[in-house]
């Protein structure tokens, strides 16, 4: 007998599936130990009898089902399985039959790689404490200004934001992001490359952006978005994205002239523990002041983008991630002489070396010691 119980295992894979559609074999990681992942589903794809742990009702089927092969390889909820849902929350089979055509998925794989990219953004926001159900955050709208977003830190599916106006901001909204991040007065645009390079869809991102800036001046008072997450499988990822970038004859089709900053974010545990640090308020301004004295700080007032100098060196901070303003560095110190550094984690010092080569040097700093002064109570956590 399978247990269904708030916070298992069984129950956080039902419950991702309820807004995901479906979710990518190999990406089980994730969620926690790949083994005892790998090992559930493949229990549940058997028939078992499922018993809900505050009701006592049960259902006996199969729960799981997978599809494709390789890299394709898709979880997905068995139709016999459907009730369960309204375990979760009232309304909740009603959401998933509305978003996932009466649950009948298109046999695509352009269909299912938006969705693996979708549930592994979502996954990965969830993993770092925010919410990401989109049946128990309010609904937004393009009517007046409201405050519709709650103060905790959130993530909205790009397809639930494609549902509100008109068509021309459904046909805008038909980009490659993934969603957006709500946190401590700031929006990020979420964008998946998974393990291939960032192909962005030109004048359709810049669109998308102008209809995002719309959607959460009306619904969270915020006038500006200047930023996005980018997820990806690892740091080769980003430093790919970025060389490819450099060969842009367009400079406005660019991702990092689209968003002034585009945090990298690897889909791992070092990830979701970078990740959490969004959810602190300030959290840039506070890392700063963690890292430098006062007198020595920039406050971007140098002649190129860097944040401190220290002894004659001047050092930039990575610790965000922001691949966009590693650019605007590099390009700075290419031709200027003097001492460079820049500070990172230890997760991030391969792409940098391979990306800036012997232009500066690498300080690295342990996450540890950042969680502990920016966010302790959540070290636990981020541990288990």
């Amino acid at each position: 007998m399978v247990h269904f119980r708030p916070g298992s295992q069984v129950w956080q894979l039902v419950m991702l599936l309820s807004f995901s559609g479906e979710f990518p074999f190999h990406s089980l990681s994730l969620l926690g130990s790949e083994r005892v992942y790998k090992a559930l589903v493949s229990r549940l794809t058997t028939l078992q009898t499922i018993r809900n742990y505050h009701s006592c009702d049960e259902i006996t089927c199969r729960l799981l089902t997978i599809s494709g092969k390789g890299a394709g390889k898709s979880i997905r909820l068995y139709k016999g399985a459907l009730p369960i849902l309204e375990w979760l929350y009232p309304g909740v089979y009603e959401y998933y039959m509305d978003s996932f055509w009466e649950h009948r998925f298109p046999g695509d794989a352009s269909h299912r790689d938006r969705n693996h990219r979708v549930s592994e953004a979502a996954a990965m926001c969830m993993k770092a404490g925010m919410e990401a159900r989109p049946y128990l955050l309010p609904r937004l709208q393009n009517r007046e200004m409201l405050q519709v977003i709650p103060d905790k830190p959130c993530f909205y599916l790009a397809k639930d934001m494609k549902k509100v106006g008109e068509t021309e901001m459904n046909k805008t909204m038909f980009t490659r992001m993934a969603g957006a991040i709500f946190s401590s007065s700031n929006c990020y645009a979420v964008y998946n490359t998974r393990d291939a390079v960032m192909k962005w869809s030109g004048m359709g991102e810049f669109k998308a952006l102008h209809s995002l800036i719309e959607l959460t001046r009306l619904n969270a008072g915020i006038s500006e978005v200047d930023s996005a997450i980018l997820f990806g499988r690892s740091g080769e990822i980003a430093l790919r994205t970025l060389l490819e970038s450099d060969k842009t004859r367009r400079l406005e089709f660019r991702f990092d002239s689209i968003y002034r900053h585009i945090h990298f974010i690897p889909m791992n545990g070092d990830g979701i523990r970078q990740l959490r640090l969004f959810s602190v308020p300030d959290w840039k301004a506070q890392l700063l002041e963690l890292l430098f004295e006062p007198e020595v700080r920039s406050y971007d007032r140098g002649l190129f983008e860097y944040d401190a100098c220290v002894d004659g060196v001047n050092i930039l901070s990575h610790l965000d991630g922001d691949i966009s303003r590693l650019i605007r560095f590099r390009e700075a110190i290419e031709n200027r002489t003097g001492q460079f550094e820049v500070l990172c984690f230890p997760h991030q010092t391969h792409f940098l070396r391979e990306y800036l080569g012997g232009l500066a040097s690498i300080k690295t700093i342990g996450m540890d010691s950042v969680e502990e002064e920016l966010c302790p109570e959540r070290r636990n956590l981020l541990e288990r």
